[in-house]
């Protein structure tokens, strides 16, 4: 799929799509719990996986006026039937292969080619100190996986350097395990916003952990525990959110977004970027509604550790930007769906802009954009953000546009709602 942007700018109001995360989150913990309904779900891709998932594991699962409503398993998965195939969702394999170290039993676990070739080692050698064989099948870390249930309490160490994915797989485990975990993290825990969410939704669903940070992190997680999350309401996302606050700081005009409430969501951080890059910007956090006012905007140094998946936006933010913009601390953005630091440099210099890239940085420099042909990597993320660039350049083309139905499958009709230009080729 290929889509067409032509120079415009947008206006209006628009509401912000559902968290992925907390999406992700919410279905694999209610799911976990007795009966739950997760109100106002984010329905993509990523989390079709999840859902398909969770009922290869025994929940039961049915959609009606779109929300969720789920009879789990009550802390005690099943042996699926089948192969689970969670397609692109990173998330979704690590969570799983979490859970299904509960299964009294053993289960396989694949994706996609691009799902194949992303790093789970971290993960690996922790479940195996909690009494869990895990076996890549190609031997290399990655997907297919094989568990053999019998997870155990235990203490273990972690590296959290990659991704903070595996962290979070093991808080949502570890608590319904006949013994208590101590789970320390080795180094910088990247994307520490991302477990600050899941420890929100455990809460909430009745979990006791305790986090110690006095030198490195350590979470501390009582056994024989019971999840109870009963009804819940998603929040909005930041992360999709960012390219419609992105579009308007970009094109000059003003814009609204809607169900833009605080949370855990470290990706709030494009508020504060957008902020000191010089755009107009207020937060009225009652009322969950955001509204920037496009200005000239002046290039920054941003440090990506804790926000990975805002890296495609600042980017090219950074691109139309007076000056130099820094987005540093971001190796591990390299590990998602694709090497977005590598992807973004690519596809800026086709549009004219000056880009240098280092292994855990990108230094922008920012000009005049060119309409180009653009390759979307088939990464939604990276699809997104070089559709507003467009926006500015006009006479740009990207493919892999169907990538978007991964985390935002609304979003070509939310920026033509508010004006843009953008025509999709299904071809």
């Amino acid at each position: 799929m290929r889509v067409k942007i032509s120079r415009t700018s947008v206006e209006g109001e628009v509401f912000a799509p559902p968290s992925k995360s907390y999406t992700h989150r919410a279905i694999t913990i209610g799911s976990l719990s007795e009966k739950c309904v997760v109100r106002r779900p984010l329905i993509s891709e990523d989390t079709k996986a999840t859902i398909h998932a969770c009922k290869m594991l025994g929940a039961q699962i049915n959609e009606e006026k779109g929300d969720l409503f789920i009879e789990g398993v009550k802390g005690k998965p099943h042996i699926p039937e089948d192969v689970i195939d969670v397609g692109n969702s990173g998330t979704t394999l690590r969570f799983m292969t979490a859970v299904a170290s509960l299964v009294d039993g053993v289960s396989i676990l694949t994706g996609d080619n691009s799902l194949r070739t992303r790093p789970n080692g971290p993960l690996i050698e922790v479940l195996h100190d909690l009494g869990v064989e895990v076996i890549s099948t190609l031997n290399n870390g990655c997907a297919p996986l094989v568990v053999k249930g019998g997870l155990k309490g235990a203490i273990a160490k972690i590296d959290g350097s990659i991704s903070s994915q595996f962290i979070s797989a093991l808080l949502i485990a570890c608590p319904l395990t006949s013994k208590s975990t101590t789970l320390s993290i080795k180094g910088e825990l990247r994307s520490k916003p991302y477990v600050n969410v899941t420890l929100e939704i455990l809460r909430e669903a009745g979990a006791e952990i305790f986090e110690d940070s006095n030198h490195n992190i350590k979470f501390i997680i009582p056994p024989n525990q019971d999840y109870n999350l009963r009804d819940y309401l998603v929040p909005g996302d930041f992360s999709s959110a960012s390219y419609l606050l992105a579009a308007a700081a970009m094109t000059g005009s003003r814009v609204v977004v809607k169900n833009m409430f605080p949370s855990q969501q470290g990706d709030m951080a494009i508020i504060g970027i957008l902020k000191q890059m010089g755009a107009g910007i207020s937060w009225d956090k009652d009322n969950g509604r955001v509204t920037v006012n496009g200005r000239d905007l002046k290039g920054v140094r941003v440090d990506a550790a804790a926000t990975p998946d805002l890296v495609p936006t600042i980017a090219v933010l950074g691109a139309v930007a007076e000056g130099q913009t820094v987005i540093e601390n971001a190796e591990h953005v390299r590990y998602k769906e694709t090497d977005r630091l590598h992807a973004m440099a690519v596809e800026l210099k086709k549009m004219g802009v000056s880009v240098k890239e280092d292994q855990d940085k990108l230094t922008i420099k920012g000009g005049k954009l060119k309409g180009s042909e653009l390759h979307g990597w088939h990464d939604h993320r990276i699809v997104m953000a070089l559709t507003i660039a467009g926006m500015v350049a006009g006479d740009t083309t990207v493919d892999t546009a169907e990538s978007i139905f991964i985390s935002y499958p609304n979003f070509f009709d939310d920026v033509r709602s508010l004006g843009a230009d953008v025509v999709v080729n299904k071809q």
